[in-house]
């Protein structure tokens, strides 16, 4: 009896380190910038340096786009990382693995001055595109992640040239390892890409309709909710001013604050994001694999001519969410009276977190560990994946959760429909604010799954979130 509790047990402590392991695994990406075509770019990249520690840059490169054809701008990249370098020291006291600013300047690589579709073909190879193939070709096993912030003929480049000398069997293997972000198409490269290799794993909002495009809400203001943390005044207040060299170079919003920033802000470890599954949902938006209507995708730039999408791409899709506000008095929190549905709620749902934590890290950026703020710890009593028949009566537990300023906790609790595959609302008894709340499994004729997710937010400031998310197996009866 002895010897089966120690194997349980043993168990049971893998199965915890598997999903720390998983949940806390680097990501590793390549940015592709057209950098000084808008200055978001740039405000995106500040924001990336400062999860460096979080994700494994292996790769910054200035493309043209179709905004700016025949210039690029590895300068910009060079100056950020230079008022990175002056900062870097005071972000390590917060977390560790802040890579130095030499390392990340050798990760700068330059490709053919060339616009789409003219930059891909035989004698087009370029240390841009080399690098991407070296990264896919090394011993990593993990995906790698491009990052696409302008024009992804680099990328084009980098498939082509494979294509000429791997085998069918080599091709795949390399196109497997891909994962493609790219922040709608910005050169009439992307549609050959896509329709050239129909295996490759693409999360895009096809065409140049950037308005209609899930990205864009990151800085859109939404009617009757407080849109203050993407003002001109919160910038300045919380980014630019007082927050050293790094804030310093962030500019002021031309035409959008940092468009770019959701291609990767999907891959930070934060107990939500899952990059592999898009249809989960994450501070990067949520998308489905299909095809889009051809209607949806404009014609805007006479260089990017709009063609019908032939082959499934994870792509644009509706949540339905009701925001929580707080409260002065009786429960801390409550639902509004108004629900908002579309593409856009998948991103911009998440944005008081994202902001907030964007502000605390700038804060480690100049600030010692003691009068900064740092992320709670969700910790569950269960596993993350539960197994239930309809009809039980489930708990959902993170009692165990701390803070490691010493910060006191909110909690809450809510089902996720759109995630999983049972879509009908599940609601939780009681209040849905306390550490350990309760559901009813509802009636399924089929297994089903169901998405629970914990919002754990500290009182420091500004106030962190981090996350748990529960999937539920629902069996029927």
């Amino acid at each position: 009896m002895l010897k089966i509790i120690q194997v349980s047990l043993l168990i049971c402590f893998s199965f915890l380190l598997v999903n720390a392991h998983a949940e806390e695994q680097k990501q590793r990406v390549i940015v592709l910038t057209d950098m000084g075509a808008d200055p978001d770019d740039r405000q995106s990249l500040v924001r990336l340096l400062v999860y460096a520690n979080k994700i494994d840059i292996e790769g910054l490169i200035p493309t043209t786009s179709v905004w700016r054809q025949n210039v690029i701008k590895p300068e910009f990249i060079e100056k950020t990382l230079d008022s990175y370098e002056k900062v870097r020291d005071n972000l390590n006291l917060h977390e560790p693995g802040y890579p130095t600013a030499d390392l990340l300047r050798s990760k700068i690589r330059l490709p053919k001055v060339l616009y789409g579709m003219d930059a891909i073909g035989e004698g087009k190879s370029s240390p841009a595109s080399d690098l991407i193939i070296e990264q896919l070709q090394n011993d990593d096993p993990r995906p790698l992640w491009i990052s696409v912030w302008g024009g992804v003929s680099v990328l084009g480049q980098a498939l082509f040239t494979l294509q000429q000398t791997s085998t069918a069997a080599e091709l795949a293997k390399h196109v497997a390892k891909l994962r493609v972000y790219s922040i709608s198409d910005q050169d009439n490269s992307a549609t050959w890409i896509r329709e050239t290799f129909p295996d490759l794993f693409y999360i895009v909002s096809p065409g140049d309709d950037y308005l209609k495009a899930t990205w864009i809400s990151i800085s859109r203001q939404i009617e009757g909710i407080d849109n203050t943390n993407v003002s001109n005044a919160w910038i300045s207040e919380n980014i630019q001013q007082n927050h050293g060299p790094l804030g310093t170079d962030y500019p002021d919003i031309a035409w959008g604050m940092e468009g770019d920033t959701p291609s990767f802000m999907y891959l930070i470890p934060n107990g939500l994001n899952s990059p592999e599954h898009p249809n989960w949902g994450s501070w990067g938006g949520r998308y489905e694999l299909r095809i889009p209507a051809f209607e949806t995708i404009t014609d805007g730039h006479s260089e990017i001519k709009p063609e019908p999408v032939t082959r499934p791409i994870w792509t644009d899709t509706q949540d339905s969410w009701t925001p929580y506000v707080l409260q002065s008095f009786g429960r801390a929190v409550t639902k509004m009276d108004k629900q908002y549905t579309g593409n856009r709620v998948t991103l911009w749902r998440w944005r008081e977190d994202f902001q907030n934590d964007f502000a605390a890290r700038m804060d480690w950026s100049v600030k010692n560990y003691a009068d900064a703020n740092h992320p709670p710890l969700p910790q569950l009593t269960h596993p993350n994946r539960l197994e239930v028949t309809s009809g039980d009566i489930v708990t959902l537990d993170a009692g165990e959760s701390t803070d490691p300023d010493g910060d006191s906790l909110s909690y809450l609790w809510f089902n996720y429909p759109e995630a999983g595959s049972y879509q009908m609302p599940i609601s939780i008894e009681g209040a849905e604010n306390i550490h350990h709340v309760e559901f009813k499994a509802p009636d399924v004729d089929t297994p089903q799954t169901a998405h629970f997710i914990l919002r754990l937010t500290d009182k420091g400031t500004p106030r962190l979130s981090r996350y748990q998310r529960v999937i539920v197996n629902i069996n029927p009866r």
